[in-house]
């Protein structure tokens, strides 16, 4: 019995140590970004996106079209969540090659950014 709490112990330490920076909260995503998707009525979009980080905090400007967007929100480990004037936020997927994937209109759009 006492083995086999030992292995267990073992096992979270180990899983502790080797646990990638990214759900550490080390994750960088201020920058430019290319974004595209598709909207509600299945039009496809392409524009430009600038995010800001402050540790957890994030803004978000969209550029698609004439149309200027400003949101804010939080990340939380790979998860950014976007207010942006809707009623349903934006919300992504840090991707590991730095994209960011991500659906609004409570999952009935996409979006992805695609960093520049």
């Amino acid at each position: 019995m006492k083995r086999r709490h030992f292995v267990s112990a073992l096992l979270c330490a180990g899983t502790i140590l080797f646990v990638p920076q990214a759900f550490a909260g080390d994750i960088s995503i201020s920058g430019t970004y290319l974004t595209s998707g598709r909207n509600v009525e299945g039009q496809s979009y392409e524009g430009t996106a600038h995010i800001v980080q402050d540790e957890s905090f994030v803004s978000i400007e969209w550029q698609i079209g004439s149309q200027h967007i400003k949101g804010a929100g939080a990340i939380d480990g790979k998860i950014v969540t976007v207010d942006w004037g809707s009623e349903y936020p934006v919300v992504y997927l840090v991707m590991p090659d730095g994209e960011l994937h991500g659906t609004w209109a409570d999952g009935l759009a996409f979006d992805k950014l695609t960093p520049q």
